[in-house]
Formats: C-alpha cells, sequence, structure tokens
C-alpha cells in the first residue's frame, strides 16, 4: 500500500533559513505517523467493527487524529519549502497485525504511541539547540505530544477493559490441583 502524504524531503535542502536538520526531523516524524500501526485500524477494520463502543470510538477519534497530525506535518514541510514524499508500507514484521484480535493488537498500539511521544520529545529537544527554527514548528510539536500523551491514556485503559482477568494470581504457579512441576493437569493420587 503506497499513500503519498506529501512529496520528498530527503536528500533536498530547505530553505536557507531552515536548517536540514528541522526539514530531516519533521520528515521523520510524518513518516512514523504514515507508517503508524493504527492504520491497520482505520475504517472499515475487522478491529474497529468487532470493538465495544467504549473502545471503538476513541479509537477512531485517534486513527483520524494521527491523519491529521501527518497533514500539518506534511503543510510544515512544504510551508518550510521542502516537499516530502511518504509511502506508507506494510513492513514484513507487521504481516501478522491483520490477523490479531483487539486485545492483541491494543498493547501493540500502547507500545507505538509511547515510541510516537519518544520521538516528539526527542525532536523537540533537538530543536530547541538549533538555531533559525520558525516559532510555530515547536509549538507545533509540543501541541502534538500532548495530544499523543492524553491518547496514549485512553490506549492503555482501553486495553485494561480487554486484557483477560487473571483469575489464579500469579500465572506462572501450577492451577489449583495440579502437579507442582508439571503441565500434566490433576495429580492421581
Amino acid at each position: 500500500m503506497t499513500t503519498a502524504i506529501a512529496h520528498t524531503a530527503r536528500n533536498m535542502t530547505a530553505p536557507a533559513a531552515t536548517p536540514v536538520a528541522v526539514v530531516d526531523l519533521l520528515t521523520s516524524l510524518l513518516e512514523s505517523a504514515v507508517n503508524s500501526v493504527f492504520r491497520f485500524v482505520a475504517e472499515g477494520s475487522p478491529y474497529l467493527s468487532r470493538a465495544s463502543a467504549e473502545i471503538r470510538r476513541p479509537l477512531q477519534e485517534m486513527v483520524i487524529a494521527n491523519n491529521r497530525r501527518a497533514s500539518e506535518l506534511a503543510a510544515t514541510l512544504e510551508s518550510l519549502g521542502a516537499p516530502a514524499v511518504v509511502r506508507a508500507e506494510i513492513r514484513s514484521d507487521e504481516q501478522y497485525l491483520a490477523y490479531l484480535s483487539l486485545k492483541f493488537l491494543l498493547p501493540k498500539l500502547v507500545d507505538e504511541k509511547k515510541l510516537c511521544i519518544r520521538r516528539y520529545a526527542n525532536a523537540i529537544e533537538s530543536i530547541g539547540r538549533l538555531p533559525q527554527v520558525p516559532a510555530d514548528v515547536p509549538a507545533l510539536l509540543r501541541a502534538h505530544r500532548a495530544e499523543l500523551e492524553t491518547e496514549l491514556t485512553a490506549l492503555e485503559h482501553a486495553a485494561a477493559a480487554v486484557a483477560p482477568a487473571k483469575k489464579n494470581g500469579d500465572p506462572s504457579k501450577p492451577a489449583a490441583g495440579t502437579a507442582k512441576n508439571s503441565d500434566a493437569g490433576p495429580s492421581a493420587g
């Protein structure tokens, strides 16, 4: 699957006033948004159709917000004179995601959101050390990071809601009626 959200920024130079490092950071954030695991939760996805309304609505909103943030990053790159081509592709390690249930996908989404927040934090820190950065760039990145943190909280609640309840406490201990070091089931004795 290929989606052109913007135009090429890699191997291109930004206007003289904007450091190339800013363009690279924004392009990296755009690529991560376009290639986010959230693309598996898009409208019509089996994950959304099987989810309860309490989980489906926030996930739909996150997908929409992810697409909006990608568009805002692309627009910012273009305003800096650095068009970018970003392709959405399914990596080989993501092939199995189409077959997972929502209870297995939600922790992946939580991990992805945490990684995205770290990327934004690193970008904000890096941009803060660069000269000639347009004032709207750090403001946009801080706003995006705040949204991502709010979304992370909602995802963590959703993941907890669909996670199986532990009935026996520690899952590494044998179930009642089973031998202590055996998976063979109840002992005959």
